[in-house]
């Protein structure tokens, strides 16, 4: 008889059910620590230590995974945040800049997470290579705000990508093209974990490559990684010693998320004196964003509660706009020290998110990830600020793509700013239907990008092509049906119009 068959039989004649999955538990995670073993004896010597840091980092969160009892939150448990635990951002500016901004700026580094493909945009390699204005990528956008802060300033302040295996390489063929540019560029990357079987819950991997039938085996585990794998480069300890103290980390596909002095300031120079070791820039919900997580209160501590962690029965709670007002942009100041201090006693408590997902073969497999706003609880003395939204313009769709790229934004020094000539500050609501899905078929179908600076609200379904200096007003909604197809003419003006059926501009 087996030992498993051994302690299940124990198991079960004592008191029942937990046990017994104490049992499981505890074989499951010895089956998953021997399938690491054998996947890293096939690493080459140079890649070893750091293959065994990814699959402990691994490890602990498989085991935390197994403890865990479900997404769900104690709803019960969940208040508002009292009032001075999120400040309105006038009230920050309000404190003004001191004399010595560039002593305070030489305090900073600024991280992209920079981990993801453009994919979801039809688009091969790194998002951050997109090009979004002018010729000009999310990458060049933010190297030129950067050393615009540099040269105004006369500081330091250098910028950090956090890459993963799929961006790596792509990204840092590119950086030799700011070799020339007044920032110091570091990179770094976020783990790489192994994708578990839904079924067997073990690696799908065999060994550490990840080509051939290996390449789907890994995935970067989300962007709470970035605590551990910061601390694991050296730069955690390396900016310390240059005695930087905050981080400033934001998506790099959000193009609101530039460096703020006047946040900056109130960290550096805190009011009542004691220092803030997070703080989470949210804004106001629209109904767009009802999906997005929210700051609460929760025994004593803020906290970021996501979609995923709600009990079904209170989903549409958490959705409300007049409840939950605000949600978290995902730009996040964090003290180094504080970092450092938590993940030295591994005191950085995330939530999992178990992400499912089916491989080409139609293999169904789970990724466990975090999210590096849900670490707020713990730090000391966090801090929410409400910031105005155009502090949150991010590029996930071509629908965001071409807001952007329109003249409703002005761009200088790599900042986008709302145009002067717009009469209110509210940005339209665009939805391109699938053929424009694709950042090609997108560009192919736009001549030029139209006038939006009157735009409402703008609605595209279908086989639609726009010619050159068309000019969009109030709510424009153009409906090809399947088999037609629309050309928008050269410099027509669609205010408050619905287009549907066929029209076709043909030359002659």
């Amino acid at each position: 008889m087996s030992r498993f068959v051994q302690d299940l039989s124990k198991a079960m004649s004592q008191d029942g059910a937990s046990q017994f999955q104490e049992v499981i538990r505890q074989e499951l995670e010895l089956s998953v620590k021997k399938e690491l073993e054998k996947i890293l004896t096939t690493a080459p010597s140079h890649e070893f230590e750091h293959t065994k840091k990814d699959l402990d980092g691994f490890r602990k969160l498989f085991h935390r995974f197994l403890q865990e009892k479900g997404p769900s939150v104690d709803w019960g448990k969940i208040q508002k945040p009292p009032e001075d635990s999120i400040q309105p951002y006038e009230k920050i500016k309000a404190r003004g800049l001191p004399d010595n901004i560039s002593s305070v700026l030489n305090k900073l580094v600024v991280v992209k997470l920079n981990g993801g493909l453009g994919t979801s945009m039809g688009c091969k390699g790194p998002k951050s290579l997109i090009g979004v204005r002018n010729e000009n990528t999310f990458l060049d956008l933010t190297v030129q705000q950067i050393e615009h802060l540099n040269k105004t300033y006369n500081t330091d302040v250098p910028l950090v990508l956090m890459n993963s295996f799929n961006t790596d390489e792509d990204t840092k063929k590119i950086l030799q093209k700011y070799n020339h540019c007044r920032v110091k560029i570091y990179t770094f990357n976020q783990s790489r974990y192994p994708r578990i079987n839904k079924e067997s819950l073990l690696p799908v991997a065999k060994n550490v490559s990840f080509s051939g039938e290996n390449t789907e085996a890994w995935y970067p585990p989300g962007h709470g990684d970035i605590y551990a794998s910061f601390y694991n480069s050296g730069l955690l300890d390396t900016f310390i010693g240059e005695g930087k103290e905050y981080i400033f980390v934001s998506n790099i596909d959000n193009l609101g998320a530039t460096v703020d002095l006047y946040i900056l300031n109130h960290l550096m120079n805190p009011p009542n004196g004691k220092p803030c070791e997070f703080v989470m820039e949210v804004t106001n919900k629209t109904r767009a964003d009802v999906k997005g997580g929210t700051l609460t209160q929760y025994e004593g501590k803020l906290r970021l509660v996501e979609i995923a962690q709600v009990p079904k029965a209170h989903v549409d709670e958490f959705k409300s706009v007049s409840k939950f007002k605000i949600f978290n942009t995902n730009n996040l100041w964090i003290s180094l020290t504080a970092v450092k201090r938590l993940q030295e006693q591994n005191a950085i408590d995330m939530e999992i998110i178990v992400n499912p997902k089916t491989l080409d073969g139609g293999l169904n497999v789970i990724q466990l990830e975090t999210a590096v706003g849900a670490a707020i609880k713990s730090f000391e003395n966090s801090l929410g600020i409400n910031v105005p939204r155009s502090r949150f313009l991010p590029v996930k769709t071509t629908s965001d793509l071409l807001l952007v790229m329109s003249n409703l934004y002005s761009l200088n020094a790599g900042s986008l700013t709302m145009s002067e000539k717009r009469e209110f500050p509210t940005v339209p609501l665009v939805k391109l239907g699938s053929s424009f899905t694709k950042v090609q078929d997108y560009l192919r179908r736009f001549e030029s990008i139209p006038d939006m600076l009157e735009l409402d609200h703008l609605t595209v379904s279908g086989d639609v092509t726009f010619g050159k200096n068309v000019s969009l007003k109030g709510t424009v909604i153009i409906i090809a049906n399947h088999g037609d197809r629309i050309d928008i003419p050269p410099g027509a003006v669609l205010e408050n119009k619905i287009v549907s059926g066929n029209l076709r501009i043909l030359d002659h």
